[in-house]
């Protein structure tokens, strides 16, 4: 199976909702982003919602994941709710003004939108995620050649983390660039997240 598969986690008994849609959407002439982390926490709380109607989990005790975009989601999701315990963010961007002329569904640039830019930055809301009590793993590739997830973006985030004293913690994996491709750095991952999944 696929490195990425829920499978893993399903033979543990864990429950596991893969690939649920968060859109993030513009009405009228407003651009998406300007509210995304408005939509983002709303698409959340709904998700959590379907999980506890159906007795399957309770917010509080619920992790939360992603890769690249969705790494950028889960820091987002742990600074600015209470749904979830502790997230796992792989490769992702955490400070949007290092990619000031785009990025993703933003055709702006930096200067055009300062303010949606530095809200999108999860690097900027450090503080928030240590005070919400979430507890975040970060792993990235050192040789992860994407432009918008330089390895600086991780170990900026988690100095910043690390500085707010969050509980978190930042694993590198050698000559590995933004998916993950040796056998060796694939089972580091999948036992580095099942520990720090079972620690919290």
């Amino acid at each position: 199976a696929y490195w990425g598969s829920p499978l893993f986690w399903a033979a543990k008994g864990w429950v596991i909702m893969d690939d649920i849609s968060l859109p993030i959407v513009g009405e009228g002439d407003a651009e998406p982003n300007d509210t995304f982390v408005e939509q983002l926490c709303a698409g959340a709380e709904a998700a959590v919602r379907y999980v506890e109607e159906r007795g399957l989990g309770e917010r509080g005790r619920i992790a939360v994941g992603g890769h690249s975009y969705g790494a950028f989601m889960t820091a987002h999701l742990l600074s600015h709710t209470e749904l979830f315990k502790a997230g796992i963010a792989r490769s992702g961007a955490y400070n949007r003004t290092l990619t000031p002329f785009s990025f993703q569904a933003e055709s702006r640039n930096m200067w055009e939108a300062t303010d949606t830019y530095i809200t999108m930055s999860p690097l900027m809301h450090a503080d928030k995620l240590a005070k919400s009590g979430g507890k975040l793993l970060l792993i990235h590739g050192q040789e992860d050649q994407n432009p918008g997830t330089y390895p600086m973006q991780s170990e900026r985030y988690f100095a910043a983390l690390k500085g707010f004293g969050a509980e978190c913690k930042l694993v590198t994996l050698p000559l590995e660039r933004h998916s993950y491709l040796a056998e060796e750095s694939i089972l580091h991952m999948l036992h580095e997240q099942e520990e720090w999944l079972e620690s919290v």
